[in-house]
Formats: structure tokens, C-alpha cells, sequence
């Protein structure tokens, strides 16, 4: 499948701001399955200047510098991108929990996708034993390491109710656990709490659902911002596999990755900082359309 996505953040201040920095992480990192074309970054007012980087974790971000004071500030991401997923047999063999638990902490590997980064505390996500207890029947060690994640996306899913009131970007994931409601930021929060309290790799991914589902499929919940998921580490071999709890599926032709990192602060689409009157209204405008063949043989590979 081909998508064109367009991500619009319209953000406006009660009062002038001044000295504004912000990160932004809306160009999508190279993953399996997926080919960028396109990348472009619009920012109104025009920055002072605009760094692109990658890391710490798996994520681009762009800071700008802005040297005039501003107050409103809209900054407008865009591409297409191919996405070509790699099939998961959850049937298939795989490793035990046990078997991932041993050789995460093992492993040899020094790049931004190591387990090891991904197995302790983060800025967001704490090992949580009332959330590890209550997960510890979907982890069992003899357990493969698939069919587990696939049974905790399932009970996440069937057990906690989709509230877009019940929380706020900084409610920490045992609040939301506690009263079994939230977004899709706190249930990939829980399960990566769940996870790492059980010794499993668990990272957070930002990215996007296509808007318009194909004809017979039901519409995604989230596709109209950013979505976010959960990456399971399931050793060497299988790599990071995608599970979307929010709709109970593994990540696939709909999900388009944007970034990973340890939870959501490592993945902010938009943060920052600036001198003046705290008060602002954020808007934000997401499209994933499928793109027709034609148009696709005319698009040009990102660098």
C-alpha cells in the first residue's frame, strides 16, 4: 500500500512568546516494510533555523529555533510512504518468555533498536508490580513469546475502555491502570509496564492509521492524530514485532511508523520551550489517504 499523509499542528498563544526552541519528530525513521518519499517540513514563522538529527532512540527530530517573538505557530509535516509489512506467524515457533527474558539482557547489540535500552525505567514508564500481577497469567515463561503479547493486547483491549476524557498526556500509566480507561497512549504505556516488569523488551511506537479503512473493514480507532503502539522485542531472529492494543491487532499494512522510543517523551510529536504566558490552544489535523498506483510511479525516494 501507498499512503500520503499530511500532519497540520496549528498552535496559538494567549500572549507573545519569545526565545521559542521546540523538537519536532514527525519524519519517519527507515523500518522494515516501509520506503519514505517526499519528507517534507513547513514551519510559519519561519525559524532562525531548523537541525535535523536521529537518536537518542529510534526517532528524527528537528529543532527549531525561533528569534522572533511569535503568537501562533503552525508547523505542517507531509510524505508518502510504501508500506510493504513483514508477515508474523503467530503460530510460527518463536522464543518463551523465559528464553527472551534470558537474552535480552544478553545481548551484544550497541544500536538504538538493543533491547537493553528497553528493558528499565523511563521517564514515563516504571516497573509496576500491581500491573506486572495483573499480567502475569498472559506471560507465563513457558509461554512463546507471540502468542503472550497477542494475549495481553487481548486483554488490554477487552478489559480497559477507550475515554479520551479520563486522561491527560502526563497521567502516569498505574493511574490509568487503576481506573481500566484512557487513549491509546496509556494502554501502550500499560503494556510496556506490564512487559518490562516480566524482564521483556517493550518500547513505544508513534505513528499513523489510514483514515478511510478498505471497503468491509471497520475504522481504526486513532486515525484521526497520532496513534501509538507497543514493539515486543522477540530475540534476534524475530526482531521488534508491532501490537496495537488499542485495537486488538498485530501491527501490519495500516500502521505507519513514525518513531520508537522508551515511551512517550522519547517521541513527542511536538515539545519545547519559550519565555512568555503559558496559556495556548493546540490544534492538530492528521491524513493517511491511499495513494493510486500512478501517482506512486511518479514519487521520488526520500534521501
Amino acid at each position: 500500500m501507498m499512503f500520503r499523509v499530511t500532519h497540520v499542528t496549528d498552535i496559538r498563544y494567549a500572549s507573545a512568546v519569545r526565545l521559542a526552541r521546540f523538537n519536532v519528530r514527525l519524519e519517519p525513521v527507515a523500518w522494515p516494510g516501509q520506503r519514505l518519499f517526499d519528507y517534507r517540513l513547513k514551519v510559519s514563522p519561519r525559524p532562525a533555523s531548523i537541525l535535523t538529527s536521529q537518536g537518542p532512540y529510534v526517532v528524527n527530530t528537528s529543532r527549531l529555533a525561533l528569534g522572533e517573538p511569535i503568537a501562533s505557530l503552525r508547523i505542517e509535516s507531509s510524505f508518502s510512504v510504501q508500506v510493504s509489512p513483514v508477515a508474523v506467524d503467530l503460530a510460527g515457533p518463536c522464543p518463551t518468555v523465559a528464553e527472551i527474558r534470558h537474552a535480552a539482557p544478553a545481548s551484544r547489540d550497541m544500536t538504538p533498536l538493543a533491547p537493553a535500552a528497553y528493558l528499565f525505567n523511563s521517564q514515563i514508564v516504571s516497573i509496576a508490580a500491581e500491573i506486572g500481577e495483573w499480567a502475569q497469567g498472559c506471560l507465563a515463561p513457558e509461554c512463546g513469546i507471540l502468542p503472550a503479547g497477542r494475549a495481553l493486547c487481548h486483554a488490554i483491549y477487552t478489559q480497559f475502555a477507550y475515554d479520551s476524557d479520563a486522561t491527560k498526556t502526563d497521567t502516569p500509566p498505574l493511574a490509568a491502570f487503576r481506573q481500566r480507561r484512557g487513549v491509546c497512549q496509556d494502554f501502550a504505556h500499560i503494556m510496556i509496564a506490564a512487559l518490562r516488569t516480566h524482564g521483556i523488551p517493550a518500547a513505544y511506537v508513534s505513528g499513523y492509521l489510514r483514515t478511510i479503512p478498505p471497503p468491509g473493514r471497520p475504522r481504526l480507532v486513532g486515525c484521526d492524530a497520532m496513534h501509538a503502539w507497543v514493539a515486543i522485542w522477540c530475540g534476534e531472529a524475530l526482531g521488534w514485532v508491532g501490537f496495537d492494543p488499542t485495537n486488538d491487532v498485530v501491527v501490519q499494512a495500516d500502521h505507519i511508523t513514525v518513531a520508537m522510543g522508551r515511551d512517550y517523551a522519547d517521541v513527542a510529536p511536538v515539545d519545547g520551550v519559550f519565555h512568555g504566558n503559558d496559556g495556548q490552544q493546540l490544534r492538530v489535523a492528521v491524513d493517511v489517504l491511499p495513494v493510486d498506483q500512478l501517482a506512486a510511479d511518479t514519487l521520488i525516494p526520500a534521501a
